[in-house]
């Protein structure tokens, strides 16, 4: 594992160009099984959760190739319909080849996901869309971990969830695109990711109507074709360096930003007193005090505050000039960085069970050892790194570089004094 090593200190300025997204990758790479033929996908990002999807799908028979950030897949051939055990284990997107998987073979075999420790996260709004399609479904494993689920044609329904799960909503679309008849989701999943994944599907030859909308329509069709298409920016990358801005009170410019997917997230770092000027794929971050106090953030399905962004906001509150509350309603294990926070000086209180932070800010963290639990926990250590006094090192920093192609690199152009280093700095 390696740590990343933070000298506190250095103000952020300067120009940084957006990543692709991590979270619209994942869902149309393993859409791209869809397709007898060939994708050729612009920006994706060169991270550690593609790399895993990449390595499912040749492990399902399809051939990858990469060109820059152009990653080129050709799904012509499908040798097996199981999902290792062990790839599964590494991430929880895996789950997506359950809906790809069944609308091109009408059979996939697969266990339970992994990925981040931010909770049970269970897939039974998955499975239980699923099964209103006509689909079997089956428990293996000693623990009933695995599940098979086969059918001999996916049949339009009408869907609705209980909860607007991204995951739950992605499944149902990837197996109704090659279906006979109409499926209507309701109360589907509203984040740009799934607005991705369908935009990739239509260009592809998918009829879908209600994008970016709670109801989603999908009309079955016999084929899809070969596509070229271009991810998106990454928001939450956006929104975790336009974060670090307001912690360090810096002056920068992000390039390539999707501004509009950040509306919330913009609107709590203008309550901190962050000053953003906005335009279509860019924005300008800088503050010029100590961050003040919000005094509830709620996080919530978009267009609510992102939960993938709490843990970054609280890093920052841990700073502001009073008291501040952040109340996670996604994830039951969401702040697992408060342990990791106090160690660099922070005051912060978990009430409701673990669900509600106040937090006490003080005027200045100092630099610690500290341990990363989780993608974006990870971050939001390294942002807390930046605006300490000394030094810092984040360790079991792998989990980062799942989501960030190189954050180190990013905030190097931006003038942070920060480096990898080796799994054994302390």
């Amino acid at each position: 594992m390696s740590s990343i090593k933070v000298i506190g200190g250095e103000q952020l300025k300067g120009e940084l160009r957006i990543q692709g997204s991590k979270n619209a990758a994942l869902p149309v790479i393993a859409a791209t099984i869809l397709n007898k033929g060939i994708t050729k996908l612009n920006h994706c990002p060169k991270i550690l959760d593609v790399f895993h999807m990449i390595k499912i799908l040749e492990e399902l028979g399809c051939k990858a190739a990469w060109e820059g950030n152009t990653l080129y897949v050709d799904s012509t051939t499908i040798l097996n319909t199981s999902v290792s055990e062990m790839s599964v284990s590494k991430m929880r997107s895996s789950i997506l080849f359950l809906g790809a998987l069944l609308g091109r073979c009408h059979e996939v075999t697969i266990a339970y996901p992994g990925g981040c420790s931010i909770g049970k996260r269970p897939i039974d709004y998955h499975l239980s869309a699923i099964k209103k399609m006509n689909v079997c479904q089956e428990f293996m494993g000693e623990e009933d971990n695995i599940i098979h689920c086969y059918t001999n044609e996916i049949i339009g329904n009408d869907i609705f969830l209980e909860f607007p799960s991204v995951g739950a909503t992605q499944n149902v679309v990837l197996s109704a695109v090659l279906s006979e008849g109409v499926t209507r989701i309701f109360n589907a999943a509203r984040e740009p990711e799934v607005t991705e994944l369908c935009n990739y599907l239509v260009e592809a030859g998918a009829r879908i109507c209600g994008k970016g909308t709670a109801f989603l329509e999908v009309e079955g069709v016999k084929k899809l074709h070969d596509v070229e298409f271009t991810l998106s920016p990454d928001r939450i990358v956006a929104g975790t360096y336009m974060t670090a801005v307001a912690a360090i009170c810096g002056d920068a410019y992000l390039l390539n930003t999707p501004t509009r997917q950040l509306d919330t997230v913009i609107r709590m770092l203008r309550k901190v007193g962050c000053n953003l000027e906005c335009m279509d794929d860019q924005v300008h971050v800088f503050c010029r005090q100590r961050p003040l106090p919000i005094d509830t953030l709620i996080t919530k399905p978009y267009p609510g505050f992102p939960t993938d962004m709490q843990s970054q906001m609280l890093t920052v509150l841990s700073m502001a000039n009073g008291k501040s509350t952040i109340i996670e309603e996604i994830f039951e294990s969401r702040f697992q960085n408060v342990k990791e926070l106090k160690k660099m000086g922070a005051i912060i209180h978990l009430e409701d069970k673990g669900k509600k932070a106040v937090i006490s800010g003080v005027e200045k963290l100092h630099g610690a050892v500290v341990d990363a639990h989780d993608l974006r926990g990870g971050a939001a250590l390294v942002l807390a790194g930046l605006a300490a006094e000394g030094t810092t090192i984040v360790r079991e920093a792998t989990s980062i570089e799942r989501g960030y192609e190189d954050i180190c690199r990013d905030l190097s152009i931006l003038g942070a004094n920060i480096k990898f280093c080796s799994e054994n700095a302390s």
